[in-house]
């Protein structure tokens, strides 16, 4: 690029809109998407490590997408080309994949290509794309508006790993508007642009999430509003009013933004919600939406939920749509508001639906020869005795009599199920008392809803037999801590985790099983167990093994602060990970501290107080009464010793330590039982006379309230009992589910 060509682009880049402008260049400029880019996520070190997979983002307008685009071509060591799939075609693709087989071939360079709008790619254009996404030709980086799994080949999605990206927060538009207006190379920071308070409220509500919607009514504003004679430029609430008028919402005809709504719709008419119903019908409306796609829906659910419950409600929304017919826009939203208020406020019965389990039975079943009196009698009733015994039912009392109407193969088939509610639960006790011995009990179904992922992609089948195969060597009772302990967790895809006592990997690997997009980092107590966990996840894909850390409690979050300064964790997970610690208190407020805002604390502890008592294995009887019940004295003190508060808490003071650092807090205890093996040196341990840490053995607790002569007597008995014999071994588990206000009010 010659001197002219410099002149010519920055001369294009300083009259580009604010927006473009604006558009962050690194990752410490972006802000919001924390779930996919912030601090330890499997995106964010990606990127930085330059070790890209396929990508596809997916989200709103001024999320982000492109933006994340560019930062990685800033970022990337590999051959960057942008495409856009609304002015290409195959032609391009061609083009793009020449130039990254040169690059590969003479350079030995990779080549990222970036498809903007990649959803508008035909599928002839896609398949074009797909071998050479598949063989590593180019690592596709997608970005799309529209739900990737619908709108892109298949192929693709499954050799990619997809991230969603959300309508930005209003603190992220604060700061966005604040970037904007410091800035003095690409913003206004040159200028003395004034803000007023309820002008920024109004500003950022009304953008909706969007960046760019934003960033476009800032521009306008400032552009069209004179200096005063200060020279400075005041943006009141009328100015900004003017600036950013009607709020944009996110609805799509024919995308993700037009069939979630309509779900949301129906199912809060179906729960007879009327508010919630009231304001998804606005949404629907205030985007455009054709008003006779939902009165067909109403239509639906008058029959499909409302049904026999009110059979009037039919008659009702068929009455306001044909009315909207008559009227139109804007006063038929009268009548749609009218109909959504009669289906959210009718009982509910979803009876009708037992038509569908006959038409299963019809599909499905041998076909079944009618019966011969509900034959039609008016062609052969003599020749073959058609309709010969039918029971007229008009003629009877209630003009209903006793006869069979199903084939003889289904009879006691129930189809109807009526419900209790309005008018259908009128007619309930006369369809039973028809049905009499003819029909059974149905049993109703419950159905439970599943948690959106803000993010997925494809399975990697080798780390998935690595994880495996680790933890397949875990003992029956850690698998069942380690999966109470996840249930807790509630960990989502994305989130980064860490592992206060990694020890032998068994948190840390489920952790990374978990968290695919997030992130895991690993903290054991001692540099010997860090080396040894540091061989055991050496088998795994860099991006893909947690991040150790070696160091106390107490000496993380200096360890932290130097090593991944800024990071804070959306769970943190242990097992064991206070036991060395006196101070419960005081680490529990260190801890608070290292937890994101919605975070959750989840530890598994074993309670001294209530571990297995020794002096119990063995037999009472084979010694002196009295040396016994001393020797159990000795024991139980070792437990209520109050000077010594590394075995002298229980369940309540653990709960009491973090409620005092505002979590709120959940505990629960558990007695387990496990069969152990006595080995000799087992026996040396609890009998040593000093030991390699500054806590005393067992036999130097006994000393206390014993002689030497006893504690010996007492050794020999263990010794002779329990040497290589297996023992049940008795002991409490407490559970901590530890999360902040804001967390546990959702």
């Amino acid at each position: 690029m010659d001197l002219f060509d410099k002149e010519h682009q920055q001369s294009v880049d300083n009259e580009a809109p604010l927006a473009a402008r604006m558009r962050p260049r690194t990752l410490d400029e972006f802000i919001g998407q924390d779930h996919i880019i912030g601090p330890g996520r499997l995106l964010r070190r990606a990127i930085q490590a330059d070790q890209l997979s396929s990508l596809i983002f997916f989200g709103p307008p001024g999320t982000g997408k492109t933006t994340l685009a560019r930062i990685i071509a800033n970022t990337t060591r590999a051959h960057f080309i942008a495409i856009n799939a609304v002015l290409s075609g195959v032609k391009e693709i061609r083009d793009a994949i020449s130039t990254a087989q040169k690059r590969q071939k003479e350079d030995n360079q990779r080549t990222i290509l970036f498809v903007d709008e990649v959803h508008r790619f035909n599928k002839s254009q896609q398949d074009a794309l797909l071998p050479w996404v598949e063989n590593g030709t180019v690592i596709l980086i997608g970005a799309t508006t529209e739900n990737p799994y619908f709108e892109v080949n298949k192929a693709l999605v499954s050799r990619s790993r997809i991230f969603q990206l959300k309508l930005l927060d209003e603190a992220d538009l604060r700061r966005v508007l604040e970037q904007a207006l410091t800035d003095t190379e690409r913003g206004y920071g040159k200028l003395s642009v004034i803000v007023e308070p309820d002008a920024i409220a109004h500003l950022v509500n009304v953008a909706n999430g969007d960046a760019r919607s934003l960033l476009n009514a800032l521009e306008l504003a400032v552009e069209t509003t004179p200096p005063d004679e200060t020279g400075s430029i005041h943006v009141t609430l009328a100015v900004a009013e003017e600036s950013i008028q009607q709020r944009a919402v996110l609805y799509d005809k024919e995308g993700d933004a037009h069939f979630d709504t309509i779900s949301a719709f129906i199912k809060s008419l179906r729960g007879s919600d009327p508010d919630a119903a009231l304001y998804w019908l606005a949404k629907m409306v205030y985007a455009g939406e054709d008003p006779r796609f939902v009165f067909r829906r109403m239509l639906i659910l008058a029959s499909e939920d409302v049904g026999l419950a009110d059979p009037n409600a039919v008659v009702v929304v068929n009455s306001c749509a044909s009315a909207f017919e008559w009227v139109g826009m804007p006063e038929g939203r009268y009548h749609l508001a009218q109909a959504t208020l009669y289906l959210a406020n009718a009982p509910k019965s979803n009876s009708v639906m037992g038509f569908f389990d006959a038409l299963f039975v019809v599909e499905k079943e041998r076909e079944a020869e009618v019966p011969n009196h509900l034959k039609d009698a008016n062609r052969d009733k003599k020749g073959l005795g058609h309709g010969a015994g039918y029971l007229y039912p008009h003629a009877y009392r209630d003009h209903w009599v006793a006869q069979q109407y199903l084939p003889s193969s289904l009879q006691g088939q129930v189809f109807y199920q009526p419900s209790t509610q309005g008018f259908e639960g009128e007619i309930k006790t006369q369809v039973a008392r028809h049905r009499e011995a003819q029909l059974e009990a149905v049993a109703e179904g419950v159905f439970v809803s599943p948690v959106e992922v803000l993010t997925t992609g494809p399975t990697d089948r080798m780390v998935d037999r690595w994880l495996q195969r680790t933890l397949s060597q875990v003992g029956e009772q850690l698998a069942g801590i380690r999966d109470r302990l996840f249930t807790l967790a509630q960990l989502q895809r994305h989130h980064v985790v860490l592992d206060l006592n990694a020890g032998s990997g068994l948190l840390t690997f489920e952790a990374l099983r978990r968290v695919p997009e997030g992130g895991v980092y690993a903290c054991t107590r001692t540099s010997a167990e860090a080396v040894a966990l540091q061989e055991q996840v050496s088998a795994l894909p860099e991006l893909k093994r947690p991040f150790l850390l070696s160091a106390t409690l107490t000496e993380l979050p200096e360890v932290l602060a130097t090593q991944v300064p800024d990071i804070r964790f959306d769970c943190i997970i242990g097992r064991n990970a206070l036991i060395h610690e006196p101070n419960k208190p005081a680490v529990a407020k260190l801890l608070e501290k290292l937890l994101q805002q919605s975070g959750v604390l989840v530890l598994a502890e074993t309670v001294p107080r209530h571990t297995q008592r020794l002096y119990r294995l063995i037999e009472h009887t084979k010694l002196d009464s009295d040396l016994y019940q001393r020797l159990a004295a000795a024991e139980e003190a070792i437990y209520t010793d109050t000077s010594d508060p590394m075995v002298n808490w229980d369940v309540d003071d653990l709960r009491a330590a973090f409620e005092e650092v505002g979590l709120v807090v959940e505990v629960s205890s558990e007695r387990s039982h496990t069969s152990m093996h006595i080995t000799s040196a087992l026996l040396d341990r609890w009998f040593a006379t000093t030991t390699a840490t500054s806590r005393p053995s067992y036999a130097v607790h006994l000393e206390r309230f014993l002689s030497k002569e006893e504690v010996r007597t007492v050794q020999n008995l263990f010794t002779r009992s329990l040497l290589n014999q297996t023992v049940t071994w008795e002991s409490t588990i407490a559970f901590v589910q530890a999360e902040s206000v804001q967390t546990f009010a959702r």
